[in-house]
């Protein structure tokens, strides 16, 4: 989910430069300049609604001008009105990007608004074109490592917001956003050390802590997730989310840490008898052995048949 502080970054360029040119003319510019420097100031004193009504009128009186458009579309999204700003988007940052095709910042503000509206792929598209009309733009950056988190290409998130960081290391959101983006490639140890620079700047970070602790319970490493949970319940002891995960990393060190079961001893075989005498006359070999007689006997007396019998030499 995007944190909030994301969508205040365009509103200094796009309202300043209205400002600026009416500030440097003599008199009102005619054709709404009126109501931009209205819907300036109310936008100033965040009071969006209103602004957005008179850069609405800025645009009646002069459609061609393409800063009311971009003011209209900064005011909705500045004051969270995500849908009036969808309804916008057709009439207002697209109406921006056909009067002013080779502005960055046509791309960009149609690019925020798609972001912040969950619409990636178009995000992506406006952001890579805003970035090719203008390469050094932090904020076309920034936006774009956000679409590209939405659309889970972690590798390039990682090279996109790395690259912002190095332009502004102070950037702390950047080092969360990209800290998610490892995380999705899991790549654990470079998640977790950009957790512990966030909470380097802020130990009660209590966003950061739990992040953190998430993180090291996907790397298994319970031991480390417990610290950073009980200490973002100590800051905040209502968060239930939080102890859940407490508890799931406690039960899983305890299945980790349990010692294994002892090994069952082998049950003693008994050893084997050797056959005896009877054991071995079975049956069949009873039945062979007789068949064997038989057929000596029956040799032999073929054998002796017709041989004349010896007499004695005896006188009897």
């Amino acid at each position: 989910m995007l944190n909030k502080q994301i969508i205040t970054i365009a509103t200094a360029s796009f309202l300043w430069l209205a400002a600026v040119h009416i500030a440097l003319a003599k008199k009102p510019a005619a054709g709404g300049g009126n109501h931009m420097q209205r819907g300036i100031e109310l936008a100033q004193q965040k009071h969006f609604d209103e602004a957005a009504a008179e850069f609405t009128k800025a645009v009646e009186a002069n459609s061609k001008d393409p800063r009311g458009y971009a003011n209209r579309g900064t005011a909705y999204r500045q004051g969270a009105r995500a849908a009036a700003a969808a309804g916008d988007s057709e009439g207002a940052s697209t109406r921006y990007v056909e009067l002013a095709p080779k502005d960055a910042a046509a791309y960009i503000e149609r690019g925020e608004t798609q972001v912040e509206l969950k619409q990636y792929d178009p995000a992506l598209a406006d952001l890579n074109k805003a970035l090719e009309l203008k390469p050094d733009d932090l904020t076309a950056l920034k936006f774009r490592g956000f679409a590209e988190l939405g659309l889970s290409q972690w590798d390039k998130a990682v090279a996109d917001f790395t690259a912002f960081i190095q332009k502004k290391p102070d950037d702390l959101q950047s080092y969360d956003r990209r800290a998610l983006a490892y995380r999705g490639m899991k790549n654990y140890d470079a998640a977790i050390a950009d957790y512990t620079f966030l909470l380097s700047k802020n130990p009660n970070d209590t966003e950061a802590l739990t992040k953190r602790g998430y993180t090291y319970s996907l790397a298994l490493q319970y031991e480390k997730a417990i610290p950073d949970y009980q200490a973002a319940l100590k800051v905040n002891p209502q968060d239930n989310d939080t102890f859940q995960r407490l508890q799931y990393a406690q039960s899983m060190l305890a299945k980790k840490n349990a010692s294994p079961p002892p090994a069952a001893s082998p049950t003693p075989r008994p050893t084997p008898e050797k056959p005896g005498l009877l054991s071995l006359m079975n049956p069949l070999y009873i039945g062979i052995a007789i068949v064997a007689l038989i057929i000596i006997a029956v040799v032999v007396r073929l054998l002796t048949r017709g041989k004349p019998e010896g007499t004695s030499s005896m006188i009897r």
